[in-house]
């Protein structure tokens, strides 16, 4: 005989010979000879294996200390603790200890992806949940396409969605919504008098449609990129080298003209576009700086001889007045003298009397 005691909230098994005789709740009891006892935590969750249970299931005693929860393959039980939610059970049949706490089981139906909105939201965000659940993000810049089972449900706006981890595929494409840039770097392309130059133009554009940009075209942006490209090449081709000089602001408005159609129906709009560097080859670069250097110099000579004209007809016309007028003669003679003054400090003259008698003559009428 053993003598063994069970405090409060722990329950006893009783073995004979491997099979159940006894269920003992709190108290005191005696043990026969051949007999084991199991001592179990009713606050703890118990495990045992399918014919454990079965074999369990027989004993009136222990099934009023349990709570017995058959999951289907297609449900989850959520399983509330004092009204808190505790944890997730999964598919097969599960025993629970009927112990001081109150015990509340929620079955969900996980054969369809949606969630039942009787669920609270705050749960899915917790451990036990997350390992059953998918979830994504679409960001408030962002739009994006769900396909399930590989076929297009619905456009996803803004937001989070989650759905239940099953055998069923979900697929989420995004795209960012805002205004996009591209660059065209390095296009060497043929002038229409066969000049080579090397372009570099950028384009600035919007997704506008997002099923036609990700439905119904694959890499909707690769084709954006050489129709952008075919049609730059295309504008390019039709000019001559000095038309592209003197016009380049004419090219983006051509090649807006030219893919309008065919970008609209990529799902894209386009906001503006331009040729941001026109790079030339060392010997048309050379040729163009003489060509330059030439025009410069030609212009200097016409401004030189507009100017010696100008100055010769003055001449000419201060001339005319001092033939018709001796007294403005003598004004710009000693107009002269005083400038010459003004630049010597000392005259030393050499010769004989005579030299002051002319110098008088300047002076007089």
């Amino acid at each position: 005989m053993k003598r063994v005691t069970i405090n409060t909230n722990y329950v006893g098994l009783v073995f004979k010979k491997g099979k159940l005789k006894n269920v003992l709740t709190a108290g005191t009891y005696w043990l026969g000879f051949g007999e084991d006892m199991t001592l179990y935590d009713m606050a703890k969750e118990y495990y045992y294996t399918v014919a454990e249970l079965d074999i369990l299931l027989e004993n009136a005693d222990f099934v009023n200390l349990i709570h017995l929860v058959s999951v289907a393959d297609n449900e989850l039980a959520l399983v509330y603790q004092n009204k808190n939610f505790k944890n997730v059970l999964t598919a097969g049949r599960h025993a629970i200890w009927k112990s001081l706490s109150a015990y509340n089981f929620v079955k969900v139906d996980i054969s369809n992806i949606n969630i039942d909105e009787t669920i609270d939201k705050n749960l899915l965000e917790k451990a036990p949940l997350l390992n059953y659940i998918r979830a994504y993000k679409v960001e408030s810049f962002e739009k994006a396409l769900l396909f399930i089972d590989g076929k297009f449900e619905k456009v996803m706006e803004a937001g989070n969605y989650v759905y239940w981890k099953n055998s069923t595929t979900i697929q989420v494409i995004k795209t960012d919504m805002r205004q996009l840039n591209m660059e065209i770097i390095g296009q060497e392309i043929l002038t229409k008098d066969k000049a080579q130059l090397r372009v570099n133009f950028s384009i600035q554009y919007k997704v506008d449609d997002i099923i036609k940009a990700l439905l119904e075209n694959k890499e909707f942006e690769k084709q954006l990129y050489i129709t952008m490209q075919l049609a730059l090449r295309e504008c390019i081709g039709l000019m001559t080298f000095d038309e592209l000089m003197e016009s380049k602001e004419k090219i983006a408005e051509m090649v807006m003209a030219i893919t309008l159609d065919k970008v609209e129906n990529l799902g894209v709009k386009l906001t503006n576009c331009g040729v941001k560097d026109i790079v030339l080859p060392g010997d048309v670069k050379e040729i163009m700086n003489q060509v330059l250097v030439a025009e410069k110099r030609a212009q200097a000579n016409i401004i030189t001889r507009r100017e010696e004209t100008a100055s010769t007809r003055s001449l000419l016309n201060t001339a005319k007045l001092m033939e018709d007028n001796a007294m403005l003669y003598k004004l710009k003679e000693m107009e002269y003298v005083e400038k010459i003054a003004e630049k010597i400090n000392n005259i030393s003259l050499s010769g004989s009397g005579q030299i002051v008698d002319q110098l008088k003559q300047i002076f007089v009428k």
